[in-house]
């Protein structure tokens, strides 16, 4: 990790001295010789961190360089806040102000200067010792280093996008447990238990989604409890699953309230609930009110994964009770074949590995002692070596690695293979993992915005995409807040349960706090040097972010600062333009009545994200923030100034919540570099043209774009030709004619009153690339046809409230890529004919391949 410290640091260095050459008079020398010293220091230490689990005096060592180069970019980071302070404070008429600007501007050159010789000194102390570890000098031969980890990023992420799919071992294990779940004279609560690795939670995810399951219950839902939960929060999932269509409803009720309702809906209706990764039997017994304990009723069940067995029986100690097995040796080959050699195995039939490879293989994987996580894990490492000689590389290190004597047995051969995964990771990922210890437990974290964090902090350049969110294994985190604190990387102060704590001089802070907490939670004294700032509110006091008025300006290094949940009426304090060189804020799920003019001294900022809850007021500075690549506006917002100027914004690549009646459609056009757009017309249609425009030009680099549009009326069937969402249209005509001929139209939503005729159609070759589609409320929508070749991508249907509605079409029995259907609110005879009650419905036979079906 010390690596990546380094290598960050010279980054930083070398790009403001790029960008901000002039900043550097007084000081350059110094910068310049400890540049060089850093980068000599660098090619040391890839070898000292290979092994410094293994040497106390190396792990020391890594310690101090690591820490060393911290305080070289904190005093590079406070010297460059000085500068633009005094820049700022010349084009001001008041002379004192002047004079004293200029005056603090000397102190901290002179100030900065003196501390970083004297680092340069203590560097050349800790580089005398180099011998005396064994420590070696290693560079990258070959391909160029970023080219590299872009390329092993790249192999990561397609692996970890078929984790499911490779299911291996467990087949004759399924059909017993999808057997104790239909059968409704047999127990009602299903436990799976074991140690943590092997598999739970995937074979409960596999009977979730079991086509047998999906005929046999009628409501489903799944809650993750784990060491960290909130009752209400767990019991509202549930009842929202259950009864979606109660959700505003549900949101409102009191826990008592909610243990009633969720009790009495699965005495309603036959319901399957999944209670992943459960650790307590007192978890379970605040749970317990809200489950029937009686088979009387629709014969609702509870499946249920923990690592204890004691738990389990606690639960229902006449349940069913299942422990996954160990993979045998022939087992965990053929899944470490899956994942070792993803694309090859499926693309070559008769695909056959080294035998030489083969022999290591088998060896690495007997050390993972059938533990599923662990193979996976080694198979995700495996994915990135393609000759024998990686294979031989790789062997001989784990055999090292796991030979050091940390410990025996199963449990530690999973937390052993996770371990040295974590070790053979580029520098600049270890820190993108340990990033994963700034975020709660079961935290779903959106892949655009973890991006977006490591943009600010890691200088991550680019990554793959293919997935939305994503979420830690539970024992993948346990890895990472271990080395979170042993780098010191990050704490987390848990006000609402006890947290664990690092030293004072860690660079980034977690806070969660509740309506309880009354007392300032961070001491700026002793974090005024942090990088990274999460605070997680829920129904936090207000008075909490006036306490913080006074502290903010003290977090001058800030470069991420993420408020989720505040409700404050009030203005966001003014004091967050002095945070100079932030490069991530984030007010999402917060409440604030107005924004500061001083958000447009943040000319550093790359992700700004307003989407709140609540209308408010945004001064017109926006546009000044020229290193801006991301932007999420809110769907409610006020100008003081005319229409919301964004020119300028040149760097920009996501745009959310664009409106025409807040912002100049003009403006778009010096956005260059936008890839993605979400646009919304309320009310006129004059500045569709220019919108239509915009995302038809062929030069720009727009990837995805959507257009919302509420109008009482339209103007042409070109202009009705592109719109996403048709609300409140009320058209007679078929729309399918016009919108299946769109070619890039990948989500289709039809609203009430969108449609009010009888009769719909999909032909041959229409929505080539449409994945969504949502009927909504098409009160009088009585005939759909479907032909063959139509929707061939066609993913997820909706069909809700479309009460006239007779059967599904025929033609949906050709669309094999369907995934997911949803009938939500229709006529029971509607989905009697989608069930299987003494036989197959009438129209099973249309969906028969659909492998989640849901009647609600």
């Amino acid at each position: 990790m010390a690596e990546a410290v380094v290598s960050i640091t010279l980054e930083t260095i070398r790009n403001l001295l790029v960008e901000e050459a002039k900043f550097y008079f007084g000081v350059r020398s110094e910068v310049q010789a400890i540049q060089q010293e850093l980068q000599r220091m660098r090619s040391f230490l890839k070898d000292a961190d290979s092994k410094q689990d293994a040497d106390e005096r190396v792990h020391n060592w890594v310690s101090q360089v690591r820490e060393a180069a911290y305080d070289i970019e904190d005093n590079v980071l406070v010297f460059v806040a000085a500068k633009v302070a005094s820049r700022r404070s010349r084009i001001s008429r008041n002379v004192f102000r002047k004079m004293d600007c200029y005056i603090k501007e000397m102190v901290t050159t002179y100030r900065v200067g003196s501390q970083i010789s004297d680092i340069k000194s203590r560097i050349s102390g800790i580089t005398t010792s180099l011998q005396t570890y064994g420590i070696r000098s290693i560079t990258d031969p070959g391909e160029g280093t970023a080219m590299r980890n872009a390329r092993i990023f790249d192999l990561r992420r397609s692996y970890s996008h078929v984790v499911e799919e490779d299911f291996v071992g467990f087949e004759e294990d399924i059909k017993m447990l999808v057997a104790h779940l239909i059968d409704e004279q047999k127990d009602r609560v299903i436990s799976i238990y074991g140690m943590g690795g092997l598999g739970k939670t995937t074979i409960a995810r596999k009977l979730y989604i079991h086509r047998d399951v999906r005929r046999h219950f009628d409501g489903f839902a799944w809650t993750c409890i784990s060491q960290q939960w909130d009752k209400k929060d767990v019991l509202q999932g549930i009842l929202i699953k259950l009864i979606p269509e109660k959700r505003g409803e549900i949101l409102g009720m009191r826990d008592e309230e909610l243990v009633k309702q969720l009790h009495d809906v699965q005495l309603k209706k036959k319901c399957l609930v999944v209670v992943d990764d459960i650790w307590s039997g007192q978890a379970w017994e605040s749970l317990k009110p809200a489950f029937p304990n009686t088979r009387t009723g629709e014969g609702s069940k509870i499946l249920l994964t923990t690592r204890n067995k004691e738990v389990a029986s606690f639960v229902d100690p006449s349940g069913f009770l299942y422990e996954p097995r160990c993979l045998s040796n022939e087992e965990s080959w053929g899944l470490l074949r899956k994942k070792a050699f993803p694309r090859r195995e499926d693309d070559i039939a008769e695909f056959k590995i080294d035998p030489d490879m083969e022999i290591l293989g088998k060896e690495m994987v007997g050390r993972c002692c059938g533990l599923p996580l662990a193979i996976i894990v080694l198979g995700g490492l495996l994915i990135t070596k393609h000759t024998l000689r990686d294979w031989q590389m790789v062997h001989e290190n784990i055999n090292w690695y796991l030979a050091k004597g940390r410990g025996h047995g199963q449990q530690q051969a999973v937390t052993d293979v996770l371990a040295f995964s974590y070790h053979d990771l580029p520098y600049q990922f270890k820190q993108c993992f340990l990033y994963f210890a700034n975020f709660p437990e079961d935290f779903e974290i959106e892949a655009e915005k973890l991006y977006q964090f490591w943009l600010a902090e890691v200088n991550v350049k680019e990554t793959a995409g293919g997935f939305k969110n994503c979420c830690l294994h539970d024992l993948m985190r346990d890895l990472c807040i271990t080395k979170a604190k042993e780098e010191n990387f990050t704490r987390v102060i848990d006000f609402r349960r006890e947290s664990y704590a690092s030293s004072n001089t860690t660079r980034r802070v977690s806070v969660y706090l509740d309506h309880n907490v009354t007392n300032y939670p961070v001491s700026c004294n002793e974090y005024h040097h942090i990088r990274s700032a999460f605070f997680y509110a829920s129904d936090c006091k207000r008075d909490f972010l006036q306490r913080m008025k006074s502290h903010l300006s003290s977090f001058k290094l800030l470069r991420v600062l993420d408020l989720q949940g505040f409700h404050c009426p009030e203005e966001l304090p003014k004091a967050i333009g002095d945070l100079i060189h932030l490069r991530y804020l984030s007010l999402s799920y917060s409440k604030f009545k107005k924004l500061p003019l001083s958000l447009g001294k943040l000319i550093y900022l790359q992700t700004l994200d307003l989407e709140m809850d609540t209308e408010v007021e945004i001064p017109n500075v926006i546009w000044k923030m020229e290193r801006l690549k991301h932007l999420y506006l809110p769907v409610k917002f006020l100008t003081g100034d005319g229409k919301l100027r964004l020119d300028g914004l040149s760097e920009l690549e996501t745009l959310v919540n664009f409106s025409t009646s807040l912002c100049d459609v003009k403006d778009l056009d010096g956005l260059i570099n936008l890839r993605k757009l979400r646009a919304a017309i309320n009310d006129k249609l004059d500045d569709l043209p220019n919108i239509i425009k915009y995302i038809s030009f062929t030069q720009n680099h727009l990837r995805r774009s959507s257009l919302s549009i509420s109008c009482p009326q339209f103007c042409s069937d070109a202009e009705l030709s592109l719109l996403r969402t048709l609300l409140a249209s009320a058209l007679d005509e078929d729309p399918m004619a016009t919108l299946e001929k769109l070619p890039k139209l990948s989500s289709l939503t039809l609203y009430e009153s969108t449609y009010v005729g009888e009769k719909m159609v999909c032909l041959t070759k229409g929505f080539p690339r449409l994945l969504y589609l949502k009927l909504w409320g098409l009160s009088n929508l009585k005939t759909w046809r479907i032909d063959e070749g139509a929707m061939p991508k066609l993913s997820r249907l909706v069909i809700a409230g479309c009460d006239k509605l007779e059967m599904l079409p025929d033609g949906l029995k050709f669309v094999t890529t369907l995934q997911k259907l949803n009938v939500r609110w229709m006529p029971d005879g509607f989905k009697d004919r989608l069930r299987t009650l003494d036989g197959e419905g009438e129209d099973f036979y249309k969906v028969r391949l659909v492998p989640d079906i849901k009647l609600d």
